[in-house]
């Protein structure tokens, strides 16, 4: 029995879906100055706010994305969008640090709705899997770019940066009249058949056993801590001399790189043609520049748009290849290995917003540079001698190669999701 094919139309509704739900993650960054100023707190702390974002994301695609290959993932996606609502909300009254943190690694934790979206989706794209995912990736790349413009701006008209917390939690609560609807109907993969603790025991096994998967867990890691290195402290250095500014000047940083994020729309098709490989170095590259570019220009403010630009486009195209490597594993078990990857992803994330908030701290900007630039070498290092084995030239819409053939199904062995 073969999968219907992906509707465009409900890929672009995932798309949009995921740019809303990732931008939870996003939008307190350029808001860290007006909180640390409005709770009485240190820089360094506020950076907190930052770091506990990033864990409650792994936290959440740890224990709960791994089930999109076991539950309904309609009703799974219901009950994560009023979680994060009601954390939003929360937030959006917190009376001290302490409270606004915990609610944001609650929030972090339920909005990881982008990372059950992505593998369903890539597993019903057939030879058109680094398109789809590319879709669903410039949706996730849009979200996390425009919700700092919206937030700062947001902050910066109402003189409040609790007002930002609720139009987020209003825009999350919109998509529970969307989102199940778009969705395959029935559960996931062969973790039907299994336990929760059985299901997340399966986890080491996936990193053990596929050689591609460690180098995407890898690659995720390590440029991510790079990406979010810049972004976790860009509102405090915009606030300093010579510039001088708000959070509104942070949150127009994200809509400078706007442009990066539409191009990296065609990293999927680049993908599926010269391989996830090729794509992952090309990426890399604009990401050591754009560091490079904040280092030796860090005051210029043409050279920090030219750099985010850089660094948006790197960091976005190379998960786009990461994924697209990993999800032609098994589609059985496609939302597991996106929990490995994704995990490690955002771990790395997590350590370098704290990486950053520290040596900012101590050295300011340059400090920031450092730490984020150190991250890319093991980046540069496990690329060049954790090369997977080429399996083949990946397929072609029409004239799948090995990499993309979707083998037939036997008979009764799974329920096919219908979309």
């Amino acid at each position: 029995m073969t999968r219907p094919p992906v509707q465009r139309v409900n890929v672009l509704a995932l798309a949009i879906a995921g740019a809303v739900t990732v931008a939870n993650i996003y939008f307190p960054q350029p808001l860290l100055e007006a909180i640390a100023h409005s709770l009485e707190v240190s820089e360094d702390t506020a950076g907190l706010i930052a770091s506990a974002a990033q864990i409650g994301y792994a936290v959440g695609i740890l224990l709960i994305v791994p089930l999109a290959d076991a539950v309904d993932v309609r009703r799974l996606s219901s009950v994560l969008l009023t979680l994060t609502c009601g954390g939003l909300l929360v937030a959006a009254v917190a009376p001290n640090l302490a409270t606004l943190a915990v609610a944001t690694l609650a929030v972090s934790t339920t909005t990881v709705l982008p990372q059950i979206i992505m593998p369903v989706a890539a597993s019903l794209a057939g030879p058109r899997r680094g398109q789809v995912v590319g879709l669903i990736g410039l949706g996730l790349t849009l979200g996390s770019t425009l919700s700092r413009t919206l937030s700062g701006s947001v902050s910066d008209l109402t003189g409040d940066w609790r007002s930002a917390y609720v139009v987020a939690a209003a825009m999350t609560g919109a998509l529970l009249l969307v989102v199940p609807r778009c969705l395959p109907a029935g559960s996931g993969g062969s973790g039907a058949r299994l336990s929760y603790p059985k299901l997340l025991a399966t986890l080491p096994g996936l990193l053990r056993d596929h050689r591609e998967l460690r180098l995407s867990a890898v690659l995720g890691a390590t440029v991510f801590a790079a990406f979010s290195a810049f972004w976790a402290m860009l509102s405090f250095h915009l606030a300093e001399p010579p510039f001088g500014q708000g959070p509104a000047a942070a949150g127009l940083f994200s809509l400078y790189s706007l442009p990066a994020a539409l191009l990296s729309a065609y990293a999927g098709r680049l993908s599926d043609r010269y391989g996830p490989t090729a794509l992952n170095a090309w990426a890399l590259g604009c990401v050591i520049v754009a560091f490079a570019l904040f280092g030796l220009f860090g005051g210029s403010m043409a050279a920090l748009v030219v750099g985010s630009n850089l660094l948006v486009l790197g960091t976005s195209s190379g998960q786009i290849a990461n994924q697209a490597r990993i999800f032609v594993l098994g589609e059985a078990r496609v939302a597991r290995l996106n929990t490995v990857f994704m995990l490690s992803s955002f771990s790395g994330g997590a350590i370098g917003s704290t990486a950053s908030a520290a040596a900012y701290s101590a050295h300011g900007w340059t400090g920031t540079v450092l730490v984020g630039g150190g991250f890319l070498l093991p980046a540069a290092a496990a690329l060049t001698v954790g090369r997977p084995r080429r399996p083949g030239r990946p397929g072609r819409p029409g004239r799948p190669g090995r990499l993309l053939r979707i083998q037939p199904r036997t008979p009764g062995a799974e329920p096919a999701r219908r979309w």
